[in-house]
C-alpha cells in the first residue's frame, strides 16, 4: 500500500480505547476524535468546543435583526463526522444519555419525520457529545454523571 508506514500500527493500537469508554465509542472512532482535536486542553469553553468542531448555528445580525442560520461547518470536517457518526451509535446503545433523551422524539419517527429534522437533531446530539467528551477529558465531570455507561 502507497503511503502506509507500518512504524504508525503499534502507535495506533496503543492508544485504543479501554474498557472505562462509553458503550458505543469504539476504539478507532475515540482514536479518531482525540487525533483530529489534539489537546482537549486547549479549549478555555463550550463554545469554543462547538466553533471548532463546526457544529454550532451560524448567525446574521444587524442591529436589532438576527437570523440564526445552518451549522457553519467551519471546522474539522474529520471530527464533525466522526461525533456525527458516534452520535448515531449513541442513539442505539446509550439510550439514557440526556441529549439522546431530548430528541428522542425526532429521532425515533424514523421515516415519518422529515429528512431535515433527523439531521438537526443528531447535529444538536453531536455537538452536545463534542462538548460533554471536552469536560470528560479534561476532568471537568465524570461520564456516569452524564448518563454515558459502560
Amino acid at each position: 500500500m502507497a503511503g502506509f508506514s507500518a512504524a504508525r500500527v503499534p502507535v495506533l493500537l496503543q492508544t485504543a480505547a479501554g474498557p472505562e469508554q462509553p458503550r458505543g465509542l469504539g476504539a478507532l472512532t475515540s482514536v479518531v476524535i482525540d487525533r483530529e482535536v489534539g489537546s482537549w486542553d486547549r479549549f478555555a469553553n463550550r463554545r469554543q468546543v462547538g466553533s471548532y468542531t463546526g457544529l454550532c448555528p451560524g448567525e446574521y445580525s444587524s442591529g436589532n435583526t438576527r437570523l440564526r442560520s445552518c451549522v457553519t461547518k467551519h471546522g474539522n470536517p474529520r471530527l464533525r463526522a466522526a461525533l456525527v457518526e458516534l452520535a448515531w451509535r449513541l442513539v442505539r446503545f446509550q439510550p439514557n444519555y440526556k441529549p439522546v433523551r431530548k430528541w428522542k422524539q425526532t429521532l425515533s419517527q424514523g421515516a415519518l419525520a422529515t429528512g431535515a429534522a433527523r439531521k438537526k437533531a443528531i447535529v444538536a446530539v453531536a455537538r452536545q457529545l463534542a462538548v460533554d467528551l471536552w469536560r470528560v477529558r479534561t476532568g471537568r465531570v465524570q461520564q456516569e454523571t452524564l448518563g454515558l455507561i459502560n
